[in-house]
């Protein structure tokens, strides 16, 4: 793969910057780094900009309201709004997951109803996948869902749903056909998250946000014309829904890895541990780790960009990438030394490591744990048995 810009790429790169510099606040580039997310309100006008400049769903076809371009470009946008700490678009289920999901098993009237408004934001999309009682493996859910006429009755809890708590809609599985064994037994479904019956439930995070939910359902009505794919089918739906999630994501946590290692940098420099022997080793180490999950997410993009999806060699990228993120976020906090104590106004960049130290636990069991993913990587790119 030739790693250089294209005279096209490059122009598409020169332009994105300009119109960043010109549409993010003038001081932008002179903040110090900040711990937690984006206002909603603020986060959903940047979301709206992005799409009316043409920089939301990227590689989506131009027919459904994408740039019709292919992933480098993608891959070119992350890399540079990463670079200058841009926001990122809100909707990253509905683009990265709901959106390439409905676009390969939605009907024309699914694809009409939902898929420009995800790209504008004015559809945020949230994942009801997990349960409490089976996690990850989505084939032991228990949600239920009865047909009754022309609609489906709906009754369960989900759970590690992020943007519930503002979300419009919700892909939903749920179990169909109680004779049939486990995935065979699955539904994809649409859920208009204001229907009757759904309660969604915060809950708080050692960060102490309150960005992952539950979500409890009860006698929850859906009309059949929501559910996306077959009847029964829901397993192979939701396969897309899982590769377009790893696929497209990697390159985003990388190119944002890339932007906390350079802030890591700067805070041994402040710190004067850039002079430490036995830091400058660490720091090293974290640079090479860098280089390996950068050309990883190459060699996907790669992969992406001549079968049009994403391979199991993208669940390499989110396992790597977590565990040294959380590597990094320690090593950071052990540069402040007795200063890691303080947190707020009084801490060092107002908290930005203690944050982001917290929130690196989460990144090991969202998108798949690393359990799932090294099973993933063990059967699917080095070919070995299966474990269970």
């Amino acid at each position: 793969m030739d790693l250089s810009d294209t005279a096209d790429e490059a122009a598409f790169r020169d332009d994105l910057r300009g119109w960043l510099a010109a549409n993010l606040p003038a001081d932008w580039g002179q903040r110090t780094p900040e711990p937690g997310r984006w206002d909603e309100d603020f986060s959903r006008a940047w979301s709206k900009r992005l799409f009316d400049a043409g920089y939301a769903g990227l590689t989506w076809p131009a027919k459904f309201g994408g740039g019709g371009k292919p992933p480098s470009f993608q891959a070119i946008y992350l890399e540079e709004t990463a670079r200058v700490g841009a926001p990122d678009h809100i909707g990253v289920i509905g683009l990265g997951m709901a959106g390439p999901t409905i676009i390969a098993h939605g009907t024309d009237k699914q694809k009409a109803k939902h898929l420009k408004a995800i790209l504008s934001a004015e559809q945020i999309f949230c994942q009801g996948f997990s349960e409490p009682s089976s996690g990850s493996d989505l084939a032991s859910l228990r949600t239920k869902a009865v047909k009754d006429g022309d609609h489906y009755v709906v009754n369960g809890q989900k759970v590690w749903s992020s943007y519930a708590h503002i979300a419009d809609f919700c892909i939903l599985l749920a179990r169909t056909d109680p004779e049939a064994e486990n995935h065979r037994a699955l539904t994809y479904f649409l859920l208009d998250m204001k229907s009757e019956g759904v309660t969604v439930r915060p809950l708080r995070q050692i960060t102490g946000d309150p960005e992952f939910n539950e979500i409890f359902l009860e006698e929850v009505k859906i009309p059949a014309d929501c559910v996306l794919g077959e009847v029964g089918a829901g397993w192979r739906v939701a396969m897309t829904t899982l590769l377009h999630e790893r696929g497209t994501l990697g390159f985003a946590l990388t190119a944002r890895l890339d932007v906390a290692l350079q802030n890591l940098m700067a805070t041994a420099r402040r710190t004067g541990a850039d002079a430490d022997p036995l830091t400058r080793d660490r720091l090293a180490g974290l640079w090479i780790e860098m280089q390996g999950l950068r050309y990883t997410a190459y060699r996907s993009l790669a992969g992406l960009a001549r079968t049009g999806v994403p391979g199991p060699e993208a669940s390499i990228t989110k396992l790597r990438w977590s565990e040294t993120n959380q590597r990094l976020t320690k090593l950071a906090l052990e540069l402040l030394g007795p200063d890691a104590q303080l947190d707020g106004e009084d801490g060092f960049w107002s908290g930005y490591w203690q944050y982001q130290q917290l929130r690196s636990r989460g990144n090991t069991i969202e998108a798949g744990t690393s359990e799932v993913l090294r099973s993933i990587v063990a059967e699917r790119v080095l070919g070995l048995p299966r474990s269970r």
